[in-house]
């Protein structure tokens, strides 16, 4: 699957391709589930207090459009996933709901469980990679596959970033 991945990433000319690459090797590694790629879209004049993000790329345009925003007061889960720049590991419904106010549709989706990367420039979180899965738990190889497709992921989300920026 390494040897596949890298493969599919070298020939990838855009964002999408090397996310969808991603994409299936996190499907063949971890089974069903979902990945979303939120940026960072907070602007200047925003509160102080609040936080925007927007979608940039799903697995499941269906549920969760690309494009879709989120605006996100802070919480203990923004403070540790966006401020802090930590990992959030949330395992179970109980879990989810405490953090998504989609949690509801979460669940109908049959997924339990979510891994939230931060992706950092400068020190500075722009963008999360968020995997969820069907089961309410994660076992630690699950966590590491998860962290490392998102340092894969980095440099495609940094290039869409920088995209997305130039269009507004």
């Amino acid at each position: 699957m390494c040897t596949q991945l890298c493969d599919a990433l070298s020939r990838a000319t855009t964002p999408d391709q090397a996310l969808q690459q991603i994409e299936a090797a996190r499907l063949a590694l971890l089974g069903k589930g979902l990945l979303t790629v939120n940026l960072d879209a907070t602007r200047p004049d925003d509160p102080p207090d609040e936080l925007q993000l927007q979608r940039l790329w799903t697995s499941n345009p269906q549920a969760y459009a690309v494009g879709g925003r989120k605006r996100k007061t802070l919480t203990p889960w923004t403070q540790q996933l966006l401020r802090r720049c930590e990992v959030f590991i949330g395992e179970g419904d109980e879990a989810l709901a405490q953090v998504f106010e989609e949690h509801q549709q979460i669940a109908q989706l049959g997924l339990h469980a979510v891994v939230n990367v931060p992706l950092l420039l400068a020190g500075r979180c722009v963008a999360t990679f968020n995997v969820l899965g069907e089961r309410p738990s994660w076992m630690v190889h699950e966590i590491a596959t998860i962290r490392l497709l998102a340092l894969l992921a980095m440099p495609w989300v940094m290039q869409a970033r920088a995209a997305a920026a130039e269009m507004n």
